[in-house]
């Protein structure tokens, strides 16, 4: 018998379930907002390039313009030594910390209205290195029901007891504060629900955590370039953005790179530096991505038109879709969920738009409650009204919809 039986048991169990996942690739297409997938073109409904960033192309020339108008001399020659850096050799706290860092985190400090930013490798190493660096044994932690997994891991890791509220329920939120007297509390939770695309109550979560004294953390990934003017995120759209305490953000979904970062007083950013072990013991991003989640932060901050056309279109994405009768699971935003229910009935449903040309991505437990699985379209600016509409067609009125040329 192979020493791997249980490992073999448990994937039988999840294709039995409809729940094994495997690896696709997913090549850009020529045309913004496709993809190639098996030798088909695709509209691309699943990724969260929701600014169409990620298919941006930088040179030493195109970036030298941008940077031209934007920093001194110095500053962006520092941008385009590190375009052509695509190795850190440490940590950024022994050599890892090329200079393209500091004129990013500025950058972002910037944006978000806060003194400080720190940058870290991704969304999850984030997440999971500030929660336990801020709280542990005999402190609290109340977390949304819909948070994201980077957010629950860190509360384990933090080993702080942990208090659920029910989505957005903010009289069990304020119920779960009143009776908790630990020494130290921290409120975290999503932005945008990745799963549900709802929002957040920021305003009320504020006055929550200074009725109790507690901290706020607000997970943006997937409103950071998306809400607000300049892209600067939900807490700013919601004028809250200098009332909460750690702003946490992603550079790999809206500006198309890859890493993240906090910002926030320049007190808690020293103090991160010194104590958030994802940063400490992992060695730094290549320069390289460093300098182009720079460059497409400036140019995100120019998409306010674009930001603009995204959420109309979201807007009446989901409005044709409940008229049909179709459940949204209360979007509110550029994620729309169309919840089918059976593992088997979303992946039939996944399959069947694919072969009309959409690439809708099913997504099963554990992502999201059994019974609930569905398809999770991700719009973004670099999709057409009428890409939209040929998808709507598909769904709503189950005709087949003509492929581009």
């Amino acid at each position: 018998m192979s020493g791997w039986a249980p490992l073999e048991a448990h994937l039988e169990g999840l294709r039995a379930q409809h729940r094994e996942r495997r690896l696709r690739d997913w090549t850009p297409a020529p045309a913004p907002g496709h993809v190639e997938v098996e030798g088909r073109t695709l509209l691309d409904l699943a990724s969260n390039d929701y600014l169409g960033l990620g298919r941006k192309e930088w040179t030493l020339d195109t970036a030298a313009d941008l940077l031209r108008s934007n920093f001194p001399t110095q500053e962006a020659d520092v941008v385009l030594a590190a375009l052509t850096r695509f190795g850190a050799g440490a940590s950024r706290l022994v050599t890892g910390n090329d200079p393209i860092y500091g004129v990013l985190e500025r950058q972002l400090a910037g944006l978000k209205g806060r003194e400080a930013a720190l940058v870290l490798n991704s969304g999850y190493a984030a997440n999971t290195g500030v929660i336990p660096a801020l709280v542990g044994k005999g402190d609290a932690v109340f977390s949304d029901a819909l948070n994201h997994a980077s957010i629950i891991d860190g509360i384990t890791l933090s080993r702080a007891e942990r208090h659920v509220y029910r989505h957005r329920d903010l009289t069990h939120l304020d119920q779960l504060l009143q009776a908790c007297s630990a020494p130290r509390k921290l409120i975290v939770t999503d932005a945008l629900f990745s799963m549900d695309g709802t929002l957040a109550p920021l305003a009320e979560l504020v006055a929550l955590k200074r009725r109790y004294g507690a901290w706020l953390m607000i997970d943006e990934a997937h409103t950071g370039g998306v809400y607000g003017g300049g892209g600067a995120g939900l807490a700013h759209a919601q004028g809250v953005s200098g009332d909460v305490d750690v702003l946490m953000g992603t550079l790999g979904k809206a500006y198309g790179s890859v890493g993240a970062y906090i910002a926030g007083d320049t007190v808690l950013i020293r103090y991160l530096l010194n104590t958030a072990r994802p940063f400490i013991f992992s060695t730094g991003l290549p320069p390289a991505n460093v300098a182009v989640s720079l460059l497409n932060v400036l140019t995100a901050q120019g998409m306010d038109a674009a930001r603009r056309e995204l959420q109309a279109n979201a807007a009446n994405f989901r409005a044709r879709l409940l008229a049909a009768g179709h459940g949204l699971a209360g979007s509110e935003s550029q994620v729309v969920p169309l919840v089918v229910g059976e593992d088997g009935a979303a992946l039939d449903l996944a399959a069947s738009l694919q072969a009309e040309g959409f690439g809708a991505i099913a997504i099963r437990p554990p992502s999201v409650p059994a019974g609930t699985a569905r398809i999770r379209f991700a719009l973004s600016a670099a999709h057409t009204w009428s890409d939209l509409e040929r998808c709507l067609g598909a769904v709503v009125d189950g005709r087949r919809a003509p492929l581009p040329a």
